[in-house]
């Protein structure tokens, strides 16, 4: 199995007409996704390489069955595009944009749990989702992916969530679903959202979680797997040289006041009887050791 998205999993891209969303959109479909339709208010009646696009989400999942939405926009209308996607009835929503404001994200974050609680959403400022062999809602490159688990990972980092995959892949070990979360202060999903998915998914029998500096996440990870998780857990925490007070890539990448360092981080998930690479290679070899137990 895999969490969140499988096969049957139909997206409406919002930003499909664009440079960015139409690349990747196609690469999505190419993969075998189902990526049933786009929206532009300005474009609705046209298609893209055959995908109907319509005025509104709420068009599309009434045409198409669209649950799932993928938005690939600029940062200024995500806001808007978020809210448009819960109204319009899909029930996860994945936001690859970057740069959006803090502010607007505190809000949508807010207003989905207060309003569409049973709304997943994922991002901003993340590659996305895939379920190798199934479905891919993203930038994630498929080619480094190999399907059937039994490893489930869930990352922070765009770049370590490929790094991730290149590991399993290379030594011939498959992956249930790979979720990127984001490094944004305001994620839509968490370690923990993940963490309780995988727990419940009986094809995943390990996971594998890339942290990095900054916030609580990797702490709060730490206390829910000690309370929750019966799947042993490798984790990789980025960051151990980074310099107080300075931001490292991500928006929430920063350690301030001696709090979110990677030490700390790492020394709380070891507390929680996960076992910690130095590496994004070494967790590689952790969780091959893992898997040969299993």
């Amino acid at each position: 199995m895999s969490i969140f998205v499988d096969e049957n999993t139909k997206v409406v891209y919002q930003g499909l007409t664009g440079n960015q969303g139409r690349y990747y959109g196609m690469l999505n479909r190419e993969y075998g996704t189902q990526v049933v339709a786009g929206t532009n208010p300005k474009k609705a009646g046209t298609n893209v390489e055959g995908i109907p696009i319509f005025a509104s989400v709420a068009e599309a999942v009434q045409s198409t069955g669209a649950n799932a939405s993928c938005v690939f926009i600029p940062a200024p209308g995500v806001r808007n595009a978020v809210l448009e996607a819960a109204e319009g009835g899909v029930k996860l929503i994945v936001v690859i944009t970057e740069g959006v404001p803090m502010h607007d994200e505190a809000y949508f974050f807010n207003k989905l749990a207060a309003d569409y609680p049973d709304v997943q959403l994922l991002g901003p400022n993340c590659p996305g989702i895939i379920s190798p062999g199934k479905a891919n809602i993203g930038i994630t490159a498929t080619h480094i992916t190999k399907p059937d688990g039994p490893v489930g990972i869930v990352s922070r980092s765009g770049t370590l969530t490929y790094q991730a995959l290149y590991e399993l892949t290379e030594k011939n070990i498959g992956c249930t679903t790979c979720v990127g979360i984001g490094g944004d202060p305001v994620p839509g999903t968490s370690f923990i959202d993940c963490l309780a998915a995988f727990e419940q998914d009986p094809d995943t029998k390990a996971v594998m979680m890339i942290g990095e500096i900054g916030g609580s996440a990797e702490e709060e990870a730490a206390e829910f797997i000690a309370a929750h998780l019966t799947k042993p857990v490798v984790a990789y925490v980025a960051g151990v040289t980074a310099p107080a007070g300075k931001k490292m890539g991500h928006a929430g990448a920063i350690v301030s006041g001696g709090k979110g360092t990677a030490k700390a981080k790492m020394e709380a998930l070891a507390s929680a009887g996960v076992q910690i690479g130095q590496s994004p290679s070494e967790a590689g070899d952790l969780i091959a050791e893992v898997v040969a137990k299993l």
